[in-house]
């Protein structure tokens, strides 16, 4: 951790010059200056009374929080291979997160698994081949490039009635796969 950047962030967070800094910690200017460029450390005292200062304490000041992933690869995703199918799970434990996308794979004439009927909403888009969805008793033909949006509450899956594999980035919310 840059402490000297971590203080002078927060002075300039609270609006505060040097100055203002120094008269309420009770330290010199020219030290504080040098704090903030990391020419000298301060005892853990004085760095209390800093951060008290800056209005907050040593504990919030050291905390730090874990950066969240944003951007994923290849090597980020779980693949599970199936008899008639592979679901690649494309956001790690998108469980946790309040939609889950994933890229199915469908073998020529496999169904992937039947989802129950729920509560969320689905998405998806078909990358390659052509499909099936069975939902209730109604089939709707999706190809290339189409799309589907619809509510959980029926049961309901994606069958493969093409000779080829087909692909399909499916999204769920809430996660159900």
């Amino acid at each position: 951790m840059d402490i000297g950047k971590k203080i002078r962030e927060l002075r300039i967070q609270n609006d505060l010059t040097l100055e203002a800094l120094a008269s309420r910690s009770e330290l010199t200017k020219g030290f504080l200056s040098q704090v903030e460029r990391n020419l000298t450390s301060p005892s853990i005292s004085t760095l209390k009374d800093i951060l008290e200062a800056l209005g907050t304490n040593l504990s919030e000041f050291f905390h730090e929080d874990k950066e969240e992933q944003i951007v994923f690869s290849t090597q980020d995703f779980f693949v599970d291979e199936q008899e008639g199918y592979t679901i690649e799970w494309i956001v790690p434990n998108a469980q946790k997160n309040e939609m889950e996308p994933i890229l199915l794979t469908l073998h020529p004439h496999q169904q992937s698994h039947e989802l129950s009927s729920h509560t969320g909403q689905e998405f998806g888009y078909v990358l390659k081949g052509s499909v099936t969805l069975v939902r209730g008793n109604k089939k709707y033909k999706l190809k290339v490039k189409e799309t589907f949006y619809i509510n959980g509450n029926t049961e309901h899956y994606l069958y493969n009635h093409g000779n080829s594999d087909a692909v399909i980035l499916w999204i769920t919310t809430p996660p159900m796969f």
